[in-house]
C-alpha cells in the first residue's frame, strides 16, 4: 500500500469519518475515495485528478499539504502511467493554433474597452470626412447644361373659354 494513501486512511479513521462521509463532504464519488486509500491510482484518467482529490481530502482531514503532496509526487513518478505529463497539443503547430495562443494571452478587461474606443474614434473620423466631403462637393456637378423648351400646349391642358353665344346665367 502507498504512503499517502495509508496516511489517508489513517487519518480518516482517526477523525471518525466513514468513506460516505469523505465522499459527501468533498463532493468525490466514494468509490474515488477507496481508490485513493488503497493507492489504486489506475482508476483515475489522469494525476491532476489524483492531485486535486489528493489536496481536497488532505484539507479536509488537516493534514500537512506539502509532505503529502511531495510524497503523492514521489509515488506518482515511480508509475508508468503518470511518470511524465501527457502532451497536451500536437508535434506541430498551424497557424491557428499560434493565433489562438497569443489571443489567450491578451488582458480582455482591457483590451475590449481600448477596440472600442478606437473603434468610435475611427467611424468619427470617418463620418466627420464624408460629411465635410458632402459639403465641398458641387451639387451641380454631375448635370450637363439643358435648355429651355416650353411644352406644347394640348387641347387637355387648357382650360375653356366662354363662349359668346352662351346664355348668361342669372
Amino acid at each position: 500500500m502507498a504512503a499517502v494513501a495509508e496516511q489517508l486512511r489513517r487519518a480518516r479513521e482517526a477523525a471518525g469519518f466513514s468513506l460516505q462521509q469523505v465522499a459527501d463532504t468533498t463532493k468525490m464519488r466514494a468509490d474515488h475515495v477507496q481508490a485513493l486509500e488503497e493507492g489504486n491510482y489506475d482508476v483515475f484518467v489522469a494525476p491532476v485528478y489524483i492531485r486535486g482529490f489528493v489536496r481536497t481530502y488532505t484539507r479536509l482531514l488537516h493534514l500537512d499539504e506539502p509532505a503529502i503532496m511531495a510524497a503523492l509526487e514521489a509515488e506518482l513518478s515511480q508509475t508508468r502511467k503518470f511518470r511524465e505529463p501527457p502532451r497536451l497539443t500536437g508535434a506541430s503547430e498551424g497557424t491557428l493554433d499560434a493565433v489562438m495562443l497569443q489571443l489567450s494571452r491578451i488582458n480582455w478587461r482591457i483590451a475590449l474597452p481600448v477596440l472600442a474606443v478606437a473603434v468610435v474614434v475611427v467611424a468619427a473620423v470617418v463620418i466627420e470626412r464624408s460629411v465635410r466631403h458632402q459639403h465641398a462637393a458641387d451639387p451641380l456637378a454631375g448635370m450637363v447644361p439643358g435648355l429651355y423648351q416650353p411644352a406644347s400646349p394640348s387641347a387637355a391642358e387648357t382650360l375653356p373659354l366662354p363662349s359668346t353665344n352662351a346664355p348668361a346665367h342669372r
